[in-house]
């Protein structure tokens, strides 16, 4: 298989292996599914790399890497990653095929996800693999997960609205002690959907204006004051990783979707 110059020699060695692998056996749709979410990201790996060698600096002049006085750089792979990953593949499916077959992977594994649906999906790619069609598994799974998804975000919000009124009505007290986060019965928390997310964080905006500080300081217990700094500090880590998340999603094909990732 043809690959451009401009590709890694990893994405190379990798089609190279494939090319002698479809020899002997065709790609199952979740081997196909599989090896195509690898070409994406090393192509996107590449694109990186290419960007960054043609960039103006000191120690590098762009447009040095082809013929004449006053060369262009080198074009880099044109069109989506997604359609060039997935025409790589001998054999393979379209792009929006094997993104299908990615979402119903991405069901199958979220903890978050009913466990009867996540053995269903399984199921369901097994089929996939059997030769069943995509499209009307995706079209079904997805039309379950969203009320499923839909569900869990209506009974966490009415908890949330209980505990908040409860709060209302309670006096403050100067031991209070910490919440225990509800699990999943494995002992591992709950994740709990986009919406209560922005119900938490849309109530707690400019929050630090309405208190003083040394009145706080005077009146919390140092195990009160203890928690708040360790939420402050576990938030401070999540925004981190929150950003780092943001930014792979802007420059990648998928988008998150309702805590998932939906083709687009």
């Amino acid at each position: 298989m043809w690959v451009r110059s401009g590709i890694s020699d990893r994405l190379g060695h990798l089609l190279a292996e494939q090319d002698d692998n479809a020899l002997h056996k065709p790609l199952t749709q979740t081997e196909a599914a599989a090896l195509y979410r690898e070409l994406k990201t090393l192509m996107a790996e590449d694109a990186e790399r290419r960007q960054a060698a043609t960039m103006f600096s000191s120690d590098h002049q762009p447009g040095a890497d082809g013929g004449g006085k006053f060369p262009p750089p080198s074009p880099g792979p044109r069109g989506k990653t997604r359609e060039q990953a997935a025409a790589m593949i001998p054999g393979g499916a379209s792009y929006k095929t094997l993104d299908k077959i990615g979402y119903l992977e991405q069901i199958a594994a979220d903890p978050a996800q009913p466990t009867e649906l996540r053995a269903h999906v399984t199921a369901e790619l097994a089929r996939i693999d059997a030769g069943a069609p995509v499209h009307p598994i995706y079209e079904s799974v997805r039309a379950t997960a969203t009320t499923a998804q839909d569900q869990r975000e209506t009974d966490l919000h009415q908890l949330a609205s209980d505990a908040l009124a409860r709060a209302k009505n309670s006096k403050t007290k100067k031991h209070t002690p910490r919440p225990i986060p509800p699990s999943d019965g494995g002992g591992e928390p709950v994740r709990y959907p986009v919406r209560a997310f922005v119900l938490t964080w849309g109530e707690l905006v400019d929050w630090w204006t309405h208190y003083d500080a040394d009145h706080l300081a005077a009146e919390l217990s140092d195990e009160q004051i203890e928690s708040f700094l360790d939420t402050v500090a576990g938030t401070g880590r999540f925004a981190d990783e929150l950003r780092a998340a943001h930014d792979r999603q802007t420059s990648g094909d998928l988008a998150p979707v309702g805590g998932h990732l939906r083709a687009l």
